[in-house]
């Protein structure tokens, strides 16, 4: 069965540009799976600590038949593939940062895996990208897109850039 999803993505090291353009081309390749919309891309502040770049954030509408997990392990594998290290700390700069924001309208909770992605209803650079691709959404559990915006939001956008992810 298709699913719609929303993948999330995020750079702030080397050429972020670079990395989310290859890593929706790689999302593209994915087996069953295809690319229905991409956002603008978004240059935000950064959530983590330290002297950070500013982020570059995006999101991607697919289309696609592999389950949750299978979807996170091939996520993951691009995110490797690109040089990602893994950590366990949170909001450290990145070279791509990928992350299922929605699946459908599944409430998922593993120990893996959580959908909708912690947080997406409270932060600028996923909610803003989001409503660009689909004004009416509803996030399971949290409620309209457009109600959640109205709301104070982490993350603040710095500008929209001109240049597109996808095609």
């Amino acid at each position: 069965m298709e699913v719609v999803c929303y993948i999330g993505l995020g750079s702030n090291l080397g050429e972020p540009v670079d990395a989310l353009q290859r890593a929706t081309r790689k999302i593209a390749e994915l087996e069953n799976t295809r690319i229905t919309q991409a956002s603008s891309i978004y240059q935000t502040t950064p959530m983590g600590p330290g002297d950070q770049a500013s982020y570059l954030n995006a999101v991607v509408a697919i289309v696609t038949t592999l389950s949750a997990e299978d979807l996170l392990a091939a996520l993951q594998r691009i995110e490797d593939d690109m040089g990602r290290e893994s950590t366990k700390e949170r909001w450290l700069s990145r070279i791509i940062d990928l992350d299922i924001l929605l699946y459908g309208n599944d409430i998922i909770v593993t120990d893996k895996l959580t959908v909708p992605h912690p947080g997406l209803h409270e932060r600028a650079f996923v909610l803003y990208p989001l409503q660009e691709i689909k004004t009416d959404l509803s996030i399971p559990g949290k409620g309209e897109i457009s109600t959640l915006m109205q709301a104070p939001l982490v993350g603040e956008i710095e500008k929209r850039l001109e240049v597109l992810l996808w095609p």
